[in-house]
């Protein structure tokens, strides 16, 4: 296991965490073989926490490494900081400094601050919605909330769910798809096992659906407008429904999600994540991946899998003892808004608003086919390797083209020598495009893409002058 080279201010963890096992600094100072003095100058963030002092900790006491380098705080910090930000804040400024000192002193607290903020803004939502809307409205909060949640759990496991990634591995050694099984392998699945048929139909007598399984009839019909990739995945994600619903009942049961509507959304995402598995089986894929310098669209040759499918699975490879890249991921569509989002990282994607105009995923829609490579660079200068490429999840016809969307993949620079796509990049001394998490929370000025104001600057109108963004602001 490496540990990146890195100055690790990390008291306030140390502190608690020794507190949590009922450890003197004294006797947790022998455990590590270092001074109780060293120990306590760590602990006040006097001095940092050494590589070789944070390798003795994990396998003295057998705890997760992320814990220590803030990357499981990451998430929290990002969200503290843009709930900072808001206009009810701008009285009093709070830096990302700030915000990271807040969540590394007091994890709890933050999450309590973020929580009471949400429960702000649905009252505030609700106080603008004519009586007549209410309904809808309640309707809108309730969809969001189950959205969030959702997103919020696989957050928490780093989007790795080991049981299903087990399951899925065994299960794809049994049907051979490891040794490149014949193509009808799913198909000859349901239909041995559970006596259910599958049926490719035309798409006027199933119009709305790609996938829809019929209990009474014991058939699995799938629309003539998904291609190969999209057959198999929907013929193995009804494989897991099947054959693992009660332990992935389980996982949503231990999620303690806050209702039905967010329990049926885990649910098919914990189905499409064990139907990733059977596909792209975890250390096999991971190999390959290494293998191939995580060519997206080579990997998805070898697995028979889609651009989105394949970019996803690299995403869920946080095995703690075979880690891959440590990736974020983003699918949008053309006018900018978000749909699928998540970071095994530090990146972080705003809630509200779609993403920077200067990040070059929105030139997907440009030149389809193409892969689009970028190096960017977010306010706090933290810089990443990134590449894009515009999709299409199934075929269209004349009177309902393909929906197109643009995926986004990447991860921190630190990394993209590991990519064959940074192979014509200079990774050594990159000139990043400078980018932000939105226009409402960036407060890069001058920047000739900006469509609104920072949420917490003042404008400032100069009628003599104009400027390259129609928004001045002050920097106070």
């Amino acid at each position: 296991m490496t540990v990146r080279k890195q100055k690790l201010i990390v008291g306030h963890r140390l502190r608690r965490f020794r507190q949590t096992l009922g450890l003197t600094q004294t006797r947790m100072a022998d455990d590590l073989g270092i001074s109780a003095s060293y120990l306590n100058l760590m602990e006040r963030n006097q001095r940092a926490m050494s590589a070789k002092v944070l390798l003795s900790m994990a396998e003295r006491y057998d705890f997760d490494i992320a814990n220590f380098t803030g990357q499981s705080d990451a998430h929290i910090v990002a969200e503290v900081y843009e709930t900072l930000r808001a206009p009810m804040f701008q009285d009093a400024p709070v830096s990302k400094a700030e915000a990271e000192e807040l969540v590394s002193a007091s994890p709890n607290a933050a999450k309590a601050l973020l929580k009471l903020y949400g429960k702000y803004r649905d009252l505030s939502m609700r106080g603008d919605v004519l009586a007549g809307d209410r309904e809808k409205m309640e309707l809108l909060e309730q969809s969001a909330e189950a959205v969030e949640s959702v997103r919020h759990f696989f957050q928490a496991t780093q989007n790795f769910i080991p049981d299903l990634d087990r399951i899925a591995a065994e299960l794809s050694a049994e049907l051979g798809l490891d040794e490149g099984a014949k193509p009808a392998v799913l198909t000859d699945r349901l239909s041995e096992k559970h006596g259910i048929q599958v049926r490719v139909v035309p798409i006027d007598i199933m119009p709305q659906m790609l996938r829809y399984f019929d209990r009474h009839a014991r058939r699995i019909n799938l629309s003539e407008l998904l291609r190969q990739s999209g057959r198999r995945f929907q013929l193995a994600f009804q494989i897991g429904m099947l054959e693992h619903r009660p332990l992935i009942d389980g996982i949503v049961k231990a999620a303690k999600l806050p209702g039905p509507d967010a329990e049926g959304l885990c649910r098919t995402s914990l189905a499409n994540y064990f139907a990733a598995a059977l596909l792209m089986p975890y250390d096999r894929f991971l190999q390959e991946a290494e293998k191939t310098r995580y060519d997206v669209e080579l990997l998805s040759r070898r697995f028979g899998t889609s651009f989105e499918q394949t970019a996803h699975r690299l995403t869920t490879l946080q095995k703690p003892d075979a880690r891959g890249i440590p990736f974020f991921f983003v699918r949008m569509d053309i006018a900018g808004n978000v749909s699928k989002r998540f970071s095994a990282g530090r990146f972080h994607f705003s809630k509200f608003g779609g993403a920077c105009p200067l990040w070059n995923i929105h030139e997907c829609f440009q030149s389809p086919g193409r892969v689009h490579t970028q190096i960017i660079q977010m306010p706090d200068e933290t810089t990443y390797f990134s590449i894009a490429k515009m999709v299409s999840r199934s075929d269209g016809t004349f009177d309902a083209p393909e929906q197109k969307l643009a995926i986004g993949l990447g991860c921190d620079i630190a990394y993209a020598p590991r990519l064959t796509y940074a192979d014509h990049h200079n990774i050594e001394t990159p000139k990043p495009t400078p980018v932000g998490v939105n226009c409402y929370l960036c407060e890069r000025p001058n920047c000739l893409q900006r469509a609104h104001a920072p949420l917490n600057k003042a404008l400032n109108f100069d009628v003599r002058a104009r400027n390259m963004s129609l928004f001045r602001f002050d920097d106070a």
